[in-house]
């Protein structure tokens, strides 16, 4: 672990196994929390409403009492009776290494410790600034610059899109309390976590600490400073993304002016990847008049590496200003401030010509062959998906390098098979003899759904490997009376969008890409 000073006033993770034995052994995990506290509870606590869970630990008795005061403790922050505290936990340990404190009989946490399942089931513990382990941001109101949260919704997406192959070296930049670097720690053999925040590295130190986790080498600076001239398989990063006027929270507010901080993040990013690596970050970009915001991102990505863009959301810039103004508890301040710190975000936003805000996820792949045709896709994709993605990202990338490398005759050449999760389904009138169009429909994975003519539903109804997409199409040609050559000419560009999309894959295995379907 690097020798980066570590903040002070944070517990010392010296005797972390054993209160992590002490937490596990009472039940402390996310499946005991929703036992404990019924699904309606447990929810409510993800939103930050606390009333249905102190409900629900003051009724608890039996072996549950014990659960019961260490979620009053931790997530909570109620101060709690020595006795039970002392019947579960290693207390004087706790207390040596600041954990808790004691006060005329009553023990109180200094941090707080969520319980978090990992993805194979792991038990897990996110550790952050009292206040914050509930509900991701809601607890940041009246803090200081520095206040280090836990678990959000964008921390678990993040979580879920990473492409979670095993590799040698991975980064987490703007660690926060540590949730990706714990992560990555499953997959790869070296981590590095770094933030400007010394507090949010002695939280990520805690929670490595208290999950079981290995050490990370933990370093203190902005952006890729704290890692220049070294080079990574992997790079994540939820950076303080928020577009605003000025640089009040260290966890959120970048300190550059607009969307530069994403920017420069993802245009710095190519140089430290290894070849076929992967950068993944959340980012906020602006939506500028006169611009189209398509082309803003595509002039981010770095020279050698292919890129998925996707915006999940789009706010305009009084939405967008007020969201983040309840962030911060503003909307609770004096209304006169409030009022003047709102004209501050329409001011910036005004004088950037900025209408609207999106928000999505960037992966960047560094490739050989990107140098000299980059597969770059810049979408807008606000539907519904189904986390994890890790695997369907690596997938897309897998069917951009097979796509480029085959002609319009190789493809045609090629067998391919419907992807198993595909569906199709006929749209028209009650009663009609024909359908309107037919959609085929994923039910996983990003649950893309496209429209397709007689000719691409025939073609992917039969596509089982067995025959080659030209042998296909000749035949779909002679029963459709249609002249197979003309067929044959239009056809491979709706091939490869069904490729792409991946509602088809390549079968063949002298073709195809590693790591996508083959037989």
């Amino acid at each position: 672990m690097s020798t980066t000073s570590l903040s002070a006033d944070l517990p010392a993770p010296d005797h972390a196994p054993r209160l992590r034995e002490a937490l596990l052994a009472a039940g402390f995990t996310a499946d005991g929390l929703l036992e404990l506290l019924g699904a309606s509870a447990y929810a409510a606590l993800a939103r930050s409403e606390t009333v249905p869970a102190l409900r629900a630990t003051t009724r608890a008795d039996g072996p549950a009492s014990a659960l019961a005061a260490l979620v009053r403790l931790f997530l909570l922050q109620q101060p709690v009776d020595r006795a039970p505290v002392a019947a579960v936990l290693p207390l004087a340990e706790a207390l040596a290494d600041g954990w808790v404190r004691e006060e005329n009989g009553l023990v109180h946490a200094t941090v707080d410790v969520r319980p978090y399942g990992g993805p194979d089931g792991q038990d897990w513990f996110i550790v952050s600034d009292l206040g914050c382990a509930v509900g991701g941001a809601g607890g940041a109101s009246g803090r200081d610059e520095g206040v280090v949260l836990g678990v959000g919704g964008a921390s678990m997406t993040l979580a879920g899109i990473t492409v979670r192959t095993p590799v040698g070296s991975a980064l987490d930049l703007g660690t926060g309390s540590g949730i990706q670097a714990l992560h990555a720690a499953q997959h790869a053999t070296r981590v590095t976590a770094t933030d400007l925040n010394p507090r949010a590295l002695g939280f990520t130190r805690l929670t490595l600490a208290l999950s079981g986790a290995p050490e990370a080498d933990l370093r203190t600076g902005s952006l890729f400073q704290p890692v220049d001239g070294e080079t990574y398989d992997l790079i994540v990063s939820n950076p303080p993304f928020v577009i605003s006027p000025g640089a009040r929270l260290t966890y959120r507010d970048g300190g550059m002016g607009g969307d530069d901080l994403c920017r420069a993040l993802v245009q710095q990013a190519g140089e430290r990847l290894n070849d076929g690596g992967y950068a993944q970050f959340l980012a906020n970009w602006q939506h500028v008049e006169g611009e189209d915001w398509q082309d803003r991102l595509r002039s981010w990505v770095p020279r050698g590496c292919d890129a998925w863009i996707v915006q999940r959301e789009v706010q305009d810039v009084t939405q967008y200003a007020e969201l983040w103004l309840r962030d911060a508890g503003d909307h609770q301040d004096d209304p006169a401030r409030y009022a003047a710190r709102y004209e501050e975000w329409l001011d910036e936003f005004e004088a950037r010509g900025t209408r609207a805000v999106g928000f999505g996820w960037i992966t960047l792949r560094r490739s050989a062959a990107a140098l000299e045709r980059p597969a770059i896709t810049v979408e807008e994709w606000p539907h519904p998906v189904e986390q994890p993605l890790g695997e369907t990202v690596r997938a897309h990338f897998a069917r951009q390098d097979y796509l480029r490398s085959q002609d319009d005759a190789a493809l045609l050449g090629d067998h391919f098979t419907l992807t198993p999760e595909v569906v199709q389904e006929q749209v028209g009138l009650p009663g009609a003899e024909d359908p309107e169009h037919v959609l085929l429909r994923q039910n996983r994975g990003m649950r893309r759904a496209t429209k397709v003519d007689a000719v691409a539903a025939g073609f992917a109804g039969v596509c089982d490997g067995t025959l080659s997409a030209g042998r296909i199409l000749d035949a779909i040609a002679q029963l459709m009376g249609e002249d197979p050559v003309m067929l044959r000419d239009r056809t491979p560009q709706a091939i490869r969008l069904l490729v792409e999309e991946g509602f088809l894959e390549p079968a063949t295995t002298t073709t195809a890409t590693p790591g996508l379907a083959t037989g």
